[in-house]
C-alpha cells in the first residue's frame, strides 16, 4: 500500500471514530451555532428597560409629567413605587431595583428656578448601567405652565445623581466579584466532570463495585474535598481583588460565606451529572465548556443582564452562574445581607439537589 492510501486509510477511521462520539460530534455543530446566537442576538451594550424605583415626595401633575417622560426614553422601567429615600435604598442594596428617583416636595419651585428637579440614586457598581442612567442627567424636560421656556435644555442638568458602591466608576470593582462566579464555574464544573470518568478510564470504578457503597454517598463523597478547593479560590479571588485592585468589601464574611457555599455545591453538582454523561475526560471537558461560555456571557459578567432581550434572560437564569453574580455583587460591593437574598440562595440549593438526584439515578456501579 503507497502512503498515500495508508493516509487515506487512517483519515478514514478518524472520521468514523468521529462520527461515533455523539458527543464531539455535538459540539462540533452546537459550539458555532451558540456563539452565533449569543453575540448575533443575546449580547448587546445598549442598556435599556433598566429596573428602578419612583420616589414621588412630591405628587404633583409635574411629578407625573417627569415620571411619564422618563419612563418613554426606554432607558428604564420603573417597577416599585418607596414612601421614602431609605426604602428606595435598600431596595437598591438588595438588588431588586439598580436606580431610585426621588422627586422631592418642593418639585414645582425648583423647576420654576430652573433647578434640578429630583435626584438619581444609582447602582454604580455596574459600569455599564450606570452610564446609561448617568445619561439620563440632561435628559430635556417638558413641563407644565410655569416653568420658564428653555429652563431644561441638554446642557442644563434635569438631575441630580449620586453612585453608590463605586463613585469612581472603577471597572475593576465590578469585574473582581464577578471574576469569583466564572473561575468557580470553570473549575469545580470540570474538576467533579472528570470524577467518574477519570475512576472508569483508571480502573479504580472496579473497587467501588466491590463496595457496599450507596450511588447518593459515592455523589457527597466526590463533592465535600471539592467544597474547600471553592473556598480556597473564593478566598484567594476575592483577598487578591481586596488588596491589589482595592476593591471595597462592604459585606460580612458569614453572608459571603452563606451565598457562596450553595453556589459551590451547584457547580460540583452540575459537574457530577456531567461525569455520569461523558463517557471520555474529553468528553467531559467538552461539556464543561459547553456551559462556561454561556455563563461568560449571559450571567451579567461582560454584558449587563437587563440589556439581554426577555427570551437571553429566561436561559440567563437556568444558569448558576447568574444567581451567584447577583449575590456576590450585592453582598461584597453592595453590603446586603443573605437574608435579602433568599429567592436567588433558594434557586441554587434547589439546582443542587436536582442535579444531584438525577446524576444518582444515572449512576450505575457497573463497568457498562
Amino acid at each position: 500500500m503507497s502512503a498515500l492510501g495508508r493516509v487515506g486509510a487512517i483519515t478514514a477511521k478518524e472520521f468514523k471514530q468521529l462520527a461515533r462520539d455523539r458527543v464531539t460530534f455535538g459540539m462540533i455543530v452546537m459550539i458555532p451555532l451558540m456563539q452565533l446566537i449569543l453575540f448575533g442576538y443575546a449580547i448587546s451594550t445598549m442598556v435599556r428597560h433598566i429596573p428602578v424605583a419612583l420616589v414621588d415626595n412630591s405628587g404633583s401633575g409635574a411629578a407625573r409629567v417627569i415620571s411619564e417622560q422618563v419612563r418613554v426614553t426606554q432607558v428604564v422601567d420603573i417597577v416599585s413605587h418607596y414612601p421614602t429615600a431609605a426604602e428606595a435604598e435598600a431596595a437598591i442594596i438588595a438588588g431588586t431595583v439598580r436606580a431610585a428617583l426621588i422627586l422631592p416636595e418642593n418639585l414645582t419651585q425648583r423647576a420654576a428656578g430652573g433647578e434640578p428637579v429630583g435626584q438619581w440614586l444609582v447602582d454604580g457598581s455596574d459600569t455599564m448601567v450606570s452610564s446609561a442612567l448617568l445619561g439620563l442627567r440632561t435628559m430635556p424636560l417638558h413641563l407644565e405652565a410655569g416653568v420658564p421656556p428653555g429652563a431644561y435644555q441638554a446642557s442644563t442638568p434635569s438631575f441630580e445623581v449620586a453612585l453608590f458602591f463605586n463613585p469612581e466608576r472603577r471597572s475593576e470593582v465590578n469585574i473582581v466579584p464577578g471574576l469569583t462566579a466564572i473561575i468557580l464555574t470553570m473549575t469545580l464544573v470540570l474538576f467533579t466532570a472528570v470524577a467518574l470518568v477519570r475512576e472508569r478510564e483508571r480502573g479504580n470504578l472496579e473497587l467501588l463495585i466491590t463496595t457496599p457503597i450507596h450511588p447518593l454517598e459515592l455523589m457527597v463523597g466526590k463533592l465535600v474535598p471539592y467544597i474547600f478547593v471553592g473556598l480556597v479560590q473564593v478566598t484567594i479571588i476575592l483577598g487578591l481583588g481586596r488588596l491589589v485592585f482595592n476593591v471595597p468589601f462592604q459585606g460580612e464574611i458569614l453572608s459571603l460565606a452563606a451565598v457562596t457555599l450553595p453556589f459551590i455545591a451547584a457547580s460540583l453538582a452540575l459537574g457530577l451529572l456531567f461525569s455520569t454523561l461523558a463517557e471520555t475526560q474529553m468528553q467531559a471537558m467538552q461539556m464543561t465548556f459547553f456551559i462556561l461560555m454561556p455563563s461568560i456571557l449571559l450571567s451579567g459578567f461582560m454584558f449587563p443582564f437587563d440589556a439581554m432581550p426577555l427570551p437571553a434572560q429566561y436561559i440567563a437564569e437556568i444558569l448558576p452562574a447568574t444567581h451567584y453574580m447577583r449575590l456576590i455583587r450585592a453582598v461584597f460591593l453592595r453590603g446586603a445581607h443573605a437574608a435579602q437574598l433568599l429567592p436567588d440562595i433558594l434557586w441554587l440549593l434547589g439546582f443542587t439537589v436536582v442535579m444531584l438526584a438525577i446524576a444518582t439515578k444515572r449512576f450505575r456501579k457497573s463497568l457498562d
